[in-house]
């Protein structure tokens, strides 16, 4: 599993409201690059011509090619397209307006045909002469629109659902059933919103879709993305964005569209997270997020009692995803950074209480680092091999959210069998009793008793 960084929402010149000229195709792919980017979406407002432009422009190059024509100003721009989509995953969209104004971004498998996806816009009430443009006029309502889509296998993604045009509808007098189907059909996969960060909001979107709510009861994957317009973000209006400038990190084995359309049809929440760039002190960096499913902070590992919790949370990581463990440094970012007294005595003692009081053993690696003058000690757990792994004699854990708990027995049977559904046992016939004979002498006759029992 690797860290994958990821912007889902970019448009391209096709769109009629794209606020530079003179961008190609690219100059998009290039800036992608710059960024960082392992995946990108062109979602173009109820178009598929931008992403339509690149790969014609490829066709036209590699027929010259083969045709062995090739100027050297084209076989330059084509080994250019060849190293670019090689570095950087370019999947189909669009960004579909829906009745009432409402926007839905559709992200399609790599081999999706443009027909397909222009055959959908059609079908979905987008007239071709609105192509490219955000105002189309009546079309397909909202929870029509998820199922059709869906059904032709798209990742759906409410657009900027906290903001202008957003399924969430905050600032419309909308009543709250028509919100709660809006977000939580189950052929919605993905709400993009724009307040992913800072993590400690505690009124972000994010918070409000985590399944708390009694009325909005399914949790939903929540991702961030540029909506870029042009290469670079406007300096004058800094809501403008650029490619790349609002990108979310996702968990994936591999970079494909079956990778993402997996994690964001499961449970796995924690493998998602607005991209933040690191501080030189990567303590700093590790703050701004807090506790999460993958990292803990503790001020102090002074007592058995403390470095007890310690030894709780490398369990925890190992039978979850791993993660890290700072000793020395406190979560909040507002708190001064304590440090550590005797790091190599600590690190002596945690190294030997985690191979005694663990089974089966974990892997764990102890750095020691300094961060604003102060030494902080790092411990990082590697997913267990051979789960569960249970720490004597305070049994197994796992990690929930910012938390170290008590494995439930669902859990624990989960990790024995590998994920895997237990058999279940069918139980064998019971024979039937034959029933006491009456004292007259006859055999009294019950509802199991067959042809062969004797007559009376």
């Amino acid at each position: 599993m690797t860290w994958r960084r990821i912007d889902l929402h970019i448009h391209t010149p096709a769109s009629s409201d794209y606020q530079q000229s003179g961008v190609s195709i690219l100059d998009i792919l290039r800036r992608a690059e710059d960024r960082g980017l392992d995946a990108i979406a062109l979602t173009d407002h109820n178009s598929v011509r931008g992403y339509a432009g690149l790969w014609r422009e490829i066709e036209d190059l590699e027929m010259l090619e083969y045709l062995k024509r090739l100027e050297p100003g084209e076989a330059e721009r084509l080994a250019e397209y060849r190293r670019l989509l090689k570095r950087t995953l370019v999947l189909p969209g669009f960004e579909f307006t829906a009745q009432f104004g409402f926007h839905i971004i559709a992200v399609f498998p790599e081999a999706t045909t443009v027909r397909l996806m222009e055959h959908l816009l059609l079908l979905l009430g987008v007239p071709e002469d609105r192509f490219g443009s955000g105002e189309v006029g009546a079309t397909t309502d909202v929870l029509r629109a998820y199922e059709i889509l869906a059904g032709h296998g798209a990742l759906v993604i409410g657009a900027h659902v906290n903001s202008t045009h957003g399924i969430a509808m905050q600032g419309l007098r909308f009543g709250g059933q028509t919100k709660i189907a809006y977000t939580q059909d189950p052929h919605l996969h993905v709400l993009e919103v724009t307040d992913l960060l800072p993590v400690t909001n505690r009124r972000s979107t994010a918070r409000f879709f985590s399944g708390a709510k009694t009325e909005y009861p399914r949790r939903m994957h929540c991702i961030q993305g540029s909506d870029a317009h042009r290469l670079e973000q406007d300096l004058l209006r800094e809501s403008n964005l650029g490619v790349g400038d609002r990108p979310t990190e996702v968990l994936l084995p591999e970079m494909s569209f079956a990778a993402l359309k997996e994690l964001f049809a499961g449970s796995g929440f924690d493998r998602t997270r607005a991209f933040t760039a690191p501080p030189s002190d990567p303590v700093k960096a590790a703050r701004l997020e807090g506790n999460t499913a993958h990292q803990v902070f503790h001020e102090s590992a002074a007592t058995k009692r403390s470095q007890g919790v310690v030894l709780r949370d490398v369990v925890a990581f190992a039978n979850s995803g791993g993660g890290t463990i700072y000793l020395g440094v406190s979560a909040s970012e507002k708190r001064a950074i304590a440090g550590l007294d005797d790091i190599s005595l600590l690190t002596e003692e945690l190294s030997r209480d985690v191979a005694a009081q663990i089974t089966p053993p974990v892997e764990v690696t102890f750095e020691s680092i300094v961060s604003d003058g102060k030494p902080i000690l790092l411990i990082t757990v590697t997913p267990g091999t051979h789960k569960p792994h249970a720490i004597a004699p305070g049994g197994i854990f796992v990690r929930r959210e910012t938390e170290s708990a008590q494995a439930t027995r669902d859990e624990i049977v989960q990790m024995v069998t590998g994920g895997a559904t237990m058999p279940v046992a069918t139980p064998l016939p019971t024979p039937p009793v034959p029933l006491p004979a009456p004292a007259n002498g006859r055999v009294r006759r019950g509802p199991a008793s067959t042809a062969g029992d004797p007559a009376p």
